[in-house]
């Protein structure tokens, strides 16, 4: 008996060791593939309400009102990616790319005075480190000039080197863009189509997986919504604190960023941080620190505990899914694995599975 209990257990690790091997190889890499028609299919779904709307009010055809719904929202979309685009991409470039400037004109100064200092501080100890320290240093800012023309070159090259994958992204957006108007025009009869090929308790459960998880996604958008809200408030309280002009633009700018699991607040003002300590305006830089850390401290707290509250997770099992979320599916499990517990939590409450007490 003890025997064949070890070997079912054993059975039962390896059955469900590759159920999720399989679930983690086709998040991964079937996602990317099939994410086309998946967000064809999103886009069909949130447009085909307003499409049947107009088409009754104006008295055209549905397909013809759903074809000029889509046509509007992915020309106004486009056009405010490309604007927007250009702008952050040509800033990038010519930021990195000026970074040699920037170290040749704040930091290696900066840090030749400071050699400087060190020099005679260490002549009133003991004269004969001076010529060390002299090598030292020269090797020091020779070494950290070249560092960084490096860094620049490889980030520009870098950049350009994602620039020769635009072709396949304009492929996917493509696709995208006809499913859409396929989607949408027939989305009832696509719809009743995967519908009939489920019957009693399966079809049920799928409706009822389909409309939990379109709820808990708005809930989601919601909530995110409001913790950039607070955090664009909390930058444009601390900018006009400390006196910076054009407050509210450069606040909501950066929330914005802040939505982003890589960037992030600190992706902004970290770096702002730095280069005005090295222009030596050191008031500001110690301004846009506190500034960052209160941001920094408020939003950890406040993400989980607004997030899980809107799903209803307990805010350490919402903070725990979000970073592994990131961590294995980068922005798609920042949200999709709060999501996904919460379904899993919702199933099991109202008995429809059984997997924990």
């Amino acid at each position: 008996m003890e025997y064949e209990k070890k070997k079912n257990f054993i059975v039962c690790i390896m059955y469900f060791g590759i159920i999720l091997s399989l679930i983690y190889v086709l998040l991964r890499y079937g996602l990317t593939i099939i994410s086309p028609f998946i967000f064809a299919f999103m886009f069909a779904y949130l447009l085909r309400k307003p499409a049947r709307f107009l088409s009754r009010k104006i008295r055209v055809p549905y397909k013809i009102m759903a074809f000029l719904t889509v046509f509007l929202f992915y020309c106004t979309i486009g056009i405010l990616i490309f604007l927007m685009g250009i702008k952050v991409f040509s800033f990038i470039v010519e930021w990195i790319s000026n970074l040699p400037i920037i170290y040749t004109t704040y930091v290696e100064p900066v840090l030749v005075k400071g050699f400087n200092e060190i020099e005679k501080t260490v002549f009133g100890m003991d004269p004969e480190l001076i010529s060390s320290l002299n090598d030292f240093s020269i090797q020091f800012t020779q070494s950290l000039g070249e560092l960084i023309s490096n860094v620049s070159m490889k980030t520009v090259s870098a950049i350009s080197g994602y620039a020769s994958s635009i072709p396949g992204i304009f492929i996917k957006l493509l696709l995208m863009i006809i499913s859409t108007f396929f989607i949408i025009g027939d989305y009832d009869q696509l719809t009743g189509f995967i519908g009939r090929q489920f019957s009693g308790r399966s079809k049920e459960l799928i409706i009822h997986i389909k409309e939990y998880i379109v709820n808990t996604l708005f809930v989601c958008i919601r909530s995110y919504a409001l913790i950039m809200s607070i955090t664009c408030i909390e930058l444009f309280i601390g900018f006009l604190i400390i006196g910076l002009p054009s407050a509210i633009l450069i606040a909501l700018t950066i929330s914005i960023f802040d939505i982003l699991p890589v960037l992030g607040t600190g992706g902004i003002m970290i770096p702002w941080v730095i280069i005005a300590a090295l222009q030596g305006k050191y008031s500001l830089a110690i301004g846009l620190l506190i500034i960052y850390l209160v941001v920094t401290i408020i939003r950890n707290i406040i993400e989980p505990k607004i997030v899980g509250s809107q799903i209803g997770l307990h805010p350490i099992v919402t903070l725990m899914s979000m970073f592994v979320g990131v961590h294995f599916f980068g922005i798609i499990g920042l949200f999709g694995f709060p999501i996904t517990l919460s379904l899993l939590c919702h199933l099991n409450e109202v008995g429809t599975i059984k997997l924990f007490k």
